[in-house]
């Protein structure tokens, strides 16, 4: 369980098939304790959340992240927000679903991105320092420093797909935290300029 930025640490689970880590992140923003896209939970990870006062809210970014929500759910008897277009298509009964601009719980602002390999991939944007943006599917950090799309063949069409992630340079920020690979706690703007040039 590594501290990323202040009241954010993350947590990873390798993915052999992948080669790649599994990242779920806990946010403790003023009064909320949130946990993004649950990988397995480690047992330093469940010890930390415990000392902190466990999980209010669970935030999935897309249907393929529901990884071990239900498992974390039930654990920490939390609320569970996914995106509106994917909730169908999830085995999970959500507390709440979200769609684009809406404010989430601990100032946490959603963001759509049309056009992804699920229809309801959200980033999360949190205005905290010089501003944090949390992907799921979206971008993958990899290799370490650098960000990527995933695979042509995931998406319908990926140059619509790309053109999709351009919406997230209007905003602010300068930390990525992704739900795969390795997180960028600066720079990240630049990275995410050059992932999609």
């Amino acid at each position: 369980m590594k501290q990323l930025l202040p009241g954010i640490w993350q947590w990873s689970w390798f993915s052999e098939e992948k080669q790649l880590d599994f990242n779920g992140l806990f946010l403790q923003v003023g009064e909320h304790k949130i946990v993004v896209d649950p990988p397995p939970m480690t047992a330093e990870a469940g010890t930390l959340i415990r000392r902190q006062g466990g999980v209010d809210y669970i935030i999935l970014t897309n249907r393929d992240h529901a990884r071990e929500a239900a498992a974390c759910r039930a654990d920490f008897r939390c609320h569970l927000y996914v995106p509106e277009a994917d909730a169908a298509q999830m085995d999970l009964q959500p507390t709440k679903t979200f769609k684009d601009g809406e404010l989430l719980p601990g100032g946490i602002w959603v963001i759509h991105l049309a056009d992804q390999k699920s229809p309801g991939e959200s980033a999360l944007f949190i205005q905290q320092g010089k501003g944090i943006l949390i992907v799921g599917d979206a971008l993958i950090g990899k290799p370490a420093g650098a960000l990527s799309l995933l695979p042509a063949e995931k998406y319908a069409d990926a140059a619509k797909a790309r053109e999709g992630l351009r919406r997230l340079l209007k905003y602010s920020f300068d930390a990525m935290l992704v739900g795969d690979g390795a997180s960028i706690p600066i720079g990240a703007k630049q990275a995410v300029e050059r992932a999609l040039a």
